[in-house]
C-alpha cells in the first residue's frame, strides 16, 4: 500500500517536472525565434532586408525545428515552415509587402504556438 502510494506520487511528480520542463523549454525557444523573426521584420519594414538575412532566420528555424518535433504537431511546424519559406521568397525578389504580411502571421504564430501546448486547465479539458 505505501509502496503503491509512493510509486504514484513519484509518477505525478515526474509528470508534473517534465510539464513544466516543457513549458519553460518551448517559451525559450519560441522567444529566441521571435526575436530574430522581429528582426528580420524590421529590416524588411525598411526595405533592407537581403536573402542571407532571410535565411539566417531560416536556419535558425530549421535547427530548432528538429528539436520541436519532439513537443508539436508536425502540421503546426510545417505551417511555420510554408510562411517563413513564402516570406523568403517575397525578401529574395524585393517583395516587402507581402514578406511583411507573411513575417506578422509568423510573428503571431511564435507568440500563440507556445500557449497552445503549456500545462493549462483550457489545453486539459
Amino acid at each position: 500500500m505505501v509502496r503503491s502510494i509512493c510509486l504514484t506520487l513519484a509518477a505525478t511528480v515526474a509528470c508534473i517536472a517534465f510539464f513544466i520542463f516543457v513549458d519553460i523549454y518551448l517559451g525559450h525557444e519560441f522567444d529566441e525565434f521571435y526575436g530574430a523573426v522581429e528582426t528580420l521584420y524590421e529590416k524588411v519594414e525598411d526595405a533592407t532586408a537581403n536573402s542571407t538575412d532571410a535565411d539566417a532566420v531560416r536556419a535558425m528555424w530549421s535547427d530548432k525545428k528538429s528539436k520541436l518535433h519532439m513537443f508539436i504537431p508536425h502540421n503546426d511546424i510545417a505551417y511555420v515552415d510554408y510562411r517563413l519559406n513564402e516570406a523568403f521568397s517575397y525578401i529574395y525578389t524585393d517583395d516587402y509587402p507581402l514578406a511583411l504580411a507573411n513575417l506578422e502571421i509568423v510573428k503571431r504564430m511564435a507568440q500563440t504556438l507556445p500557449d497552445n501546448y503549456r500545462l493549462k486547465l483550457e489545453n486539459i479539458l
